[in-house]
């Protein structure tokens, strides 16, 4: 994933524009960017933040920014902000999302003339880069945008930063959010992934961007420039997994989602005081859907195992399988004390891989766990996304699920057996639960099912992206 923040105040913005933006670095682990514009012009930098936090990068070359205006992101993938000299004059910008179709889009940027891309380290053509390519091809900045949103097969929300203000633009779909902030002096707006980014910067809620919606931001007004559409498919796994607590998108609370998962989780389930000791959820990401299930059952919430934060904060960390099992297994300490002779109840926010959670389990096991029942917070993920960048993986098949799938049907199964393992009433979705659980040697395994994820939204299932879960786009 990605995040970003941008300002427009009739001070300086630069405080607020690093503060913002840090404020995402749940969202990505790889790149960093600012870039502010002043009277001195456009000023911007790029760091590499793999193996070191947002602030401990941008922190000492502050003074070397300065202006009104400013855009900033954590990307998880391709160096961002792009600053860009086009027909329109000089423009910054940033994305958040993920274009399938971007060998089409780079084969029309070279029929109208473009002559080449840079290539990132990946071998790859940096998919922003794109995307600003695509938006000069029209005769306005918004004209570019509309077009670039119709052509794109993903989906893509964009902070542009011209000399004269900050463009805001949410996907087509509204997959994922932008929300505007208005400062509680009258000095200016900011727009932002995460709406908590901003509250302790002295700014109000203003709006929320709907599906397609374009805005300009300047420090006096917010001025629509293309009005939403009707049709959203919010990803509903914002509020399951990479959403932080403190956030809320088309007004449902992230926290207040997961404690409403984990209690509809615990009314579908059997398991009370006689059958485990204690509820616990795998940090951090799953102790707001755990608490949720312990205050519905009365059964004791625990904390049998912490995650080591000053070191290991951020859940996504490298780029390397290897590296990010290694980490997994360094940031959780157990608390002997509280597993011994222990029957368990774990709630994790989901199960894609299934290495880390079955790690989890084994060093439970190893600890002298007695029991671990295990309980996702969100379906099974049978279908990769097709929209956002929220996982590495490269192939359906690194999901636990259709390994199984694959294993339980002989081969690759047909569209109409697969959906069958999405209806959590049907025989295979069963065997697919078993065969996970011997696999993950899970005491009793249990998924939250998908109306009940939506139930604990609140947002009507049209409104909805659950295509990770049940195929439907």
């Amino acid at each position: 994933m990605s995040g970003f923040f941008g300002a427009a105040l009739k001070e300086d913005c630069v405080l607020d524009l690093f503060f913002g933006t840090d404020y995402h670095s749940h969202l990505g682990t790889r790149r960093a960017g600012l870039c502010t514009h002043g009277e001195n012009g456009f000023s911007r930098s790029i760091h590499d933040i793999t193996n070191s936090p947002f602030r401990t990068k941008f922190d000492g070359e502050l003074d070397q920014f300065s202006g009104n205006l400013g855009i900033g992101c954590i990307s998880d993938y391709e160096a961002q902000p792009l600053l860009v000299r086009s027909k329109f004059g000089s423009f910054a910008i940033t994305t958040v999302g993920r274009i399938n179709n971007l060998k089409e889009l780079e084969h029309l940027c070279f029929q109208n003339g473009m002559n080449y891309f840079y290539e990132m380290t990946t071998g790859e053509i940096n998919p922003t880069e794109v995307a600003a390519a695509i938006i000069c091809l029209k005769d306005s900045i918004v004209e570019g945008i509309e077009y670039l949103q119709s052509l794109i097969d993903g989906s893509l929300s964009i902070l542009l930063l011209t000399e004269h203000s900050v463009i805001a633009a949410r996907d087509k779909y509204g997959r994922t959010p932008i929300v505007v902030g208005e400062k509680m002096d009258g000095s200016g707006y900011c727009c932002a992934f995460e709406s908590h980014s901003f509250i302790n910067l002295g700014y109000k809620n203003y709006k929320e961007l709907g599906p397609s919606e374009i805005v300009e931001l300047t420090s006096d007004a917010v001025t629509v420039l293309k009005p939403a559409t009707e049709e959203m498919k919010i990803c509903s796994f914002l509020w399951v997994y990479y959403g932080y607590p403190t956030s809320t998108y088309e007004g449902v609370n992230v926290e207040l989602m997961r404690n409403n998962c984990g209690k509809l989780l615990a009314q579908r389930d059997n398991l009370l005081k006689d059958h485990v000791d204690c509820v616990a959820g795998v940090p951090d990401s799953g102790i707001a859907h755990a608490i949720g299930y312990a205050n519905e059952t009365h059964l004791p919430y625990a904390r049998p195992f912490i995650k080591y934060t000053p070191t290991w904060p951020r859940s996504f960390m490298p780029t390397s399988q290897k590296q990010r099992n290694r980490i997994a297994s360094m940031k959780l300490i157990p608390v002997h004390e509280m597993i011994e002779d222990r029957r368990l109840l774990l709630i994790d926010d989901s199960i894609v891989r299934g290495t880390q959670l079955g790690k989890t389990t084994k060093f439970l096991y190893d600890s002298g766990a007695k029991e671990v029942h295990v309980r996702p917070a969100c379906p099974p993920i049978v279908y990769g996304c097709k929209y956002l960048n929220f996982s590495r993986s490269t192939s359906e098949l690194d999901l636990i699920t259709r390994r199984v799938i694959q294993e339980l049907e002989g081969g690759e199964p047909s569209a109409e057996v697969l959906a069958e393992y999405t209806n959590p009433d049907s025989e295979r979705y069963a065997n697919m639960l078993e065969a996970i659980r011997q696999r993950s040697n899970f005491t009793s395994l249990r998924y939250h099912r998908l109306d009940d994820l939506v139930k604990s939204i609140g947002l009507p299932k049209c409104k909805l992206c659950t295509y990770c879960f049940d195929g439907i786009e």
